[in-house]
């Protein structure tokens, strides 16, 4: 049987096949294109040997793949077929990818193991490093694959990545494919020397550089790198040189920015001539052979569109589908008092220790959450000592690496339990949160999901002057797909908290840290099988002329300014709305019904913020049942100063609430 370089005729025969199929398949969505079938393609033509070689060296189905938009033959070769291409290219409601809910060449298979990817180029590196580590804790042999063009390596991501995987030894390949242009931006204004010398200096990092349209040297280079990750000995960086035959995208005219001098070059190193001319020297097919096999190839893709074109577009009522699970969590038993009294920390500590004995796929971490400090609030306290640092660990100080490993193994069974050390730094984890997590059901059209809670402190009232003193709630209350609570004592803290670590969505967990150990927010601790479902507000005190909705430290604020306002009892109606998202309008309502007349109370800056969207709400809903203007008092619009009494006239104080109450009243 003949052989090159260890590949038999039939091997050889099916990479080439590959390789024009996903060249075909190109040329095709551009007719398509042009037909006003579709409205966008990003073509993976000059690139196909170094994917095709990429994909026959994983292990269908059992390795994991995050491939990036111009994977097309990458996927291909890893099964997607073109029919399947084609439902995606088309919007069709029966596309694995996304049932149409993303653009073209935005890959995902769950069958298949290729995990959904968004448009956002460089944060599926940190998620391929956390896909990576649960594979390590489930002690598998398993491995991840994660690519991307050259100028998404100027991404902090991909530098935070090589990191975390070289210090951990994660089983991870990054597969660089370098053309030369981020659209049109050549390499030499994008990167300070070469890719490969910019990833030097991290242990346990192996390097490669191939030329990418040499099929044969590129299978190489990923052997090695796999049976490397296989063996325990860590991740691989392959930087394959490779050509950009089409444009950017559809949307792109490389003409503008290349010569036609350096385009003719670029086809002489077309990676499919390169590919069948070596194997007719070689015998291994003639060229009337190859010329059938894209003859038939053509015709295929031509059946296969007229099937695509037949099949039946998304319904337009699924729109609003999979935002969030349907699932149901179980709601334990009453309330049983196990002490008297806890405080805020030790009841978020308690419901951690419980619902990690509970659930063995629960992991934590985050910025000293380990043993011996315990987090700087000593909330994660005793957890790693109990449960072992493979599950509860220190991370590296990168809240974007914090929140993107989470996607990653939350996407394999794990529930990450993160730690964001204080709001005022999640922003940098901010294109994970918004572009990754919240949508990641979505845009796979419930096939995937990253099921997480992310713990962070927040507020201010503690000194912590502009960057630990931040209300963060404003942000987060306007991002569908994420749950947000906000606790403002022990036993809801407890309560909610244990609910977010069993939701089967992911769960912003805001945590005052002017509460943590606060008298007034100490409270009983309930037993280990109380949850409190999301979305069912509390009555702080009943009231029939005036409902006060507020939340966090507020509710405590505005106990005190109704008792300082002197009035009888049943006044005031304190709501503490407890969940941001969902919030309980229901319980809102009741209220407004029977007194006429609101105030919102929250930390955040007025404008814009969430009590904004409430008072909003509330007047379109409950407008006949008003008495009264519907008012807020917040924080007003300016950082929060160190100083004390500067910082007491930017935040809420009580004063600001009592008179607010009485104007009301007096309305």
């Amino acid at each position: 049987m003949a052989r090159l370089n260890g590949f038999t005729k039939k091997q050889l025969t099916e990479v080439f096949s590959s390789m024009v199929t996903a060249r075909e398949l190109d040329l095709k969505m551009l007719i398509l294109l042009k037909q006003g079938k579709g409205f966008f393609h990003m073509g993976c033509s000059g690139h196909e040997a170094s994917q095709v070689a990429a994909a026959y060296t994983l292990n269908q189905g059992k390795d994991w793949s995050y491939p990036y938009y111009r994977d097309g033959a990458f996927t291909l070769a890893l099964g997607v077929t073109t029919r399947q291409h084609l439902l995606s290219f088309l919007a069709r409601a029966d596309d694995p990818a996304s049932g149409g809910r993303q653009m073209p060449m935005h890959y995902g298979n769950k069958n298949l193991r290729i995990v959904s990817q968004s448009s956002a180029t460089g944060t599926q590196y940190l998620q391929a490093v956390g896909c990576a580590l649960s594979r390590k804790l489930d002690k598998t042999k398993e491995i991840v694959y994660v690519s991307s063009g050259e100028g998404t390596t100027s991404q902090g991501d991909f530098h935070e990545a090589l990191n975390w995987a070289g210090r951990e030894k994660a089983p991870v390949i990054f597969h660089i494919q370098d053309n030369e242009y981020a659209i049109s931006t050549h390499r030499s204004e994008q990167t300070a020397g070469s890719v490969f010398s910019l990833v030097s200096g991290y242990e346990n990092l192996s390097k490669y550089q191939v030329d990418g349209t040499d099929f044969f040297e590129t299978h190489l280079a990923f052997k090695q790198a796999v049976e490397r990750a296989k063996r325990g000995k860590g991740p691989s960086v392959i930087v394959s040189n490779v050509v950009r035959l089409m444009p950017h995208s559809s949307s792109d005219d490389q003409r503008k920015y290349r010569s036609e001098k350096a385009l003719k070059k670029d086809l002489k190193r077309d990676p499919i001539l390169l590919f069948k001319q070596i194997c007719i020297e070689k015998d291994i097919f003639s060229e009337s052979d190859a010329e059938k096999i894209e003859s038939k190839i053509k015709k295929q893709i031509d059946n296969d569109t007229t099937w695509a074109e037949q099949q039946d577009h998304p319904a337009k009522e699924t729109a609003l589908k999979h935002v969030y699970s349907d699932e149901k969590v179980k709601l334990g038993s009453k309330l049983t008092k196990i002490s008297d009294s806890i405080v805020m920390v030790d009841a978020i500590n308690h419901a951690l220790h419980e619902e990690m004995e509970r659930n063995d796929r629960m992991v934590i971490y985050g910025q000293d959450i380990a043993d011996p400090k315990g987090g700087v609030f000593t909330a994660t306290k005793g957890l790693s000592s109990k449960f072992g640092k493979g599950r509860v660990f220190n991370s590296q100080l990168a809240e974007s690496s914090i929140i993107g490993t989470a996607v990653g193994m939350a996407v394999t069974g794990y529930k990450p339990v993160v730690e964001i050390q204080f709001g005022d730094y999640i922003w940098t984890a901010m294109m994970q949160i918004r572009n990754e997590v919240s949508v990641m059901r979505y845009r796979s059209n419930n096939e995937w999901n990253s099921s997480m809670v992310i713990r962070v402190p927040v507020g201010g009232y503690i000194h912590g002057a502009l960057c630990h003193s931040q209300s963060i709630d404003g942000y987060f209350i306007h991002m569908p797909g994420i749950y947000i609570a906000y606790p403002s004592n022990a036993r809801d803290a407890k309560g909610l908290l244990k609910m977010a670590c069993r939701m089967n969505d992911p769960v912003i967990f805001m945590e005052h840290k002017g509460l943590y150990r606060q008298p007034y927010a100490a409270t009983e601790e309930p037993g280990k099988n109380y949850v409190l479902p999301f979305g069912k507000a509390r009555y702080v005190t009943r009231g029939g002329n005036l409902t006060l909705i507020c939340w966090g430290a507020m509710v405590q604020k505005s106990v005190e300014a109704t008792q300082q306002i002197g009035k009888d009892e049943n006044i005031v109606e304190i709501i503490d709305i407890r969940t941001l998202n969902p919030i309980d309008y229901k319980t809102i309502g009741d209220s407004i019904s029977k007194t006429g007349k609101v105030l919102v109370v929250y930390e955040d800056n007025i404008t814009n913020g969430p009590g904004a969207e409430l008072c909003s709400v509330i007047a379109e809903k409950y407008f006949e049942f008003l008495d009264g203007p519907v008012k807020r008092v917040a924080s007003k619009d300016s950082p929060v100063p160190y100083n004390w009494f500067l910082e007491e006239n930017v935040l809420v104080q009580v004063d600001d609430i009592s008179k607010a109450i009485n104007n009301l009243l007096e309305y």
